[in-house]
């Protein structure tokens, strides 16, 4: 008796068309990428000593070296990544295993690959003074990238932080000693009790110098032979330079702290800058380095910028 159903049959997976294996009539050209971007994959990444969970938007490339290609594999790019972020813990040397096997999946079609991880990176901060504690995020993303039997693997990374203008404190300074000359120049001697009195009222307090928050983004070129991503060790390291980092919870303890913290490492663009240098110039975990720094003025409504790079030849362009 005849089948009914109105299920289509299937057919075997051989004698479905593949039009990408087709051979292709013109015009003919090599790509420098083919891929996807956009994917979602969760993974476990080793920072450190430890692995941290990370919601990932992934993009992967390979070239299409072979100009009489139609195409290259789409699936095999994906299912390469998707099987390498179940298995293990993304760590430098897992990248590069992973480089390598898309790169061997298309061995007859392609001669490089680039892979890109964007997440953002949740970490636990402590307050400056009290017992309290919130997470930051941290924009991170993770590159590799091989060709020509070369590998690199690079983390990018932001960190914000508080920058308070040396001008801006020198002319607060000098409003402040104008009023209490005001105040006090024509009575002689005063008892410190009357000035302490006085430095806690907005009238001896008459000015106050302008802040803003800030931005240093970090683009490194890892040492080979690092077994994991330095991640949280370089925003810690970021952080601790700059001494002025944003804060989660804070209570007016903190935040006096803060104020504290402000008015002790008042800069410029040029200062947070000389410090980064200095500070990364000292890291071997690092072979190169690109940094962008942006303070995003209170006082303007232009941002002010300072770019630099390690200075190694063949190494990053200090390009803004």
């Amino acid at each position: 008796m005849a089948n009914r159903t109105n299920k289509p049959e299937l057919v075997a997976v051989n004698e479905m068309p593949d039009v990408a294996s087709m051979g292709l009539q013109q015009p003919h050209a090599t790509l420098d990428w083919v891929g996807m971007s956009g994917i979602h994959q969760p993974l476990l990444i080793r920072d450190g000593r430890a692995s941290r969970q990370a919601q990932t938007r992934v993009q992967i490339y390979v070239d299409l070296a072979d100009e009489l290609a139609k195409g290259i594999h789409m699936s095999r790019l994906y299912l390469i990544l998707d099987e390498h972020a179940e298995t293990r813990a993304l760590s430098p040397a897992g990248l590069k295993l992973m480089l390598a096997s898309v790169l061997e999946s298309h061995r007859d079609l392609s001669t490089q690959v680039f892979i890109q991880f964007d997440f953002d990176y949740y970490l636990r901060r402590k307050a400056l003074v009290s017992d309290n504690s919130g997470w930051n995020a941290y924009p991170v993303s993770i590159k590799g990238t091989l060709s020509r039997g070369e590998i690199a693997i690079e983390v990018r990374l932001g960190v914000q932080y508080s920058s308070t203008c040396p001008q801006s404190a020198a002319l607060a300074r000098q409003l402040i000693q104008n009023r209490f000359e005001e105040d006090f120049g024509a009575s002689g001697n005063v008892r410190a009790s009357e000035v302490k009195a006085w430095l806690g009222t907005s009238q001896g307090i008459v000015a106050t110098p302008h802040s803003q928050r800030s931005h240093a983004w970090v683009l490194a070129r890892i040492a080979d032979g690092l077994e994991e991503f330095p991640i949280t060790a370089l925003i810690d390291e970021i952080e601790a330079t700059l001494k002025t980092p944003v804060q989660t919870a804070v209570k007016r303890e903190d935040e006096q702290e803060f104020a504290r913290l402000n008015g002790q490492n008042l800069m410029f663009i040029e200062d947070a800058g000389r410090k980064l240098k200095h500070a990364l110039d000292a890291d071997r975990r690092l072979d190169d380095f690109w940094v962008r720094i942006e303070h995003h003025e209170s006082l303007h409504a232009h941002d002010a910028v300072g770019v630099f790079t390690k200075g190694v030849k063949d190494g990053y362009q200090p390009i803004p």
